[in-house]
């Protein structure tokens, strides 16, 4: 799944500031009703994703059935954290 693409499906927009609270709201409630529909475990670590990067990301444990795939999305928080400590310290 494209970041873009993802965006435009479910804020209709790649530009989030650019998105009213409305739309992002609706946005975010389909995005986490998709993630709890998908079946295919790439995509649901895509939306899981998704949903972390913009803070309504649901707990490991229930959105991640697999150990793999709780251990990738944990890798990602810490690189994310990572960067964002690059960001403030660079």
């Amino acid at each position: 799944m494209d970041l873009d693409d993802l965006l435009r499906r479910y804020f209709s927009s790649t530009d989030l500031a650019a998105v009213s609270p409305d739309v992002l709201a609706t946005g975010l409630e389909r995005c986490q009703v998709d993630l709890g529909l998908e079946k295919d475990r790439g995509k649901r670590f895509a939306l899981w994703a998704l949903l972390y990067m913009l803070g309504s990301a649901p707990d490991l444990e229930a959105a991640l059935k697999d150990a793999d795939d709780r251990e990738a999305a944990r890798n990602f928080m810490d690189l994310l954290a990572a960067s964002e400590g690059e960001e403030q310290g660079g």
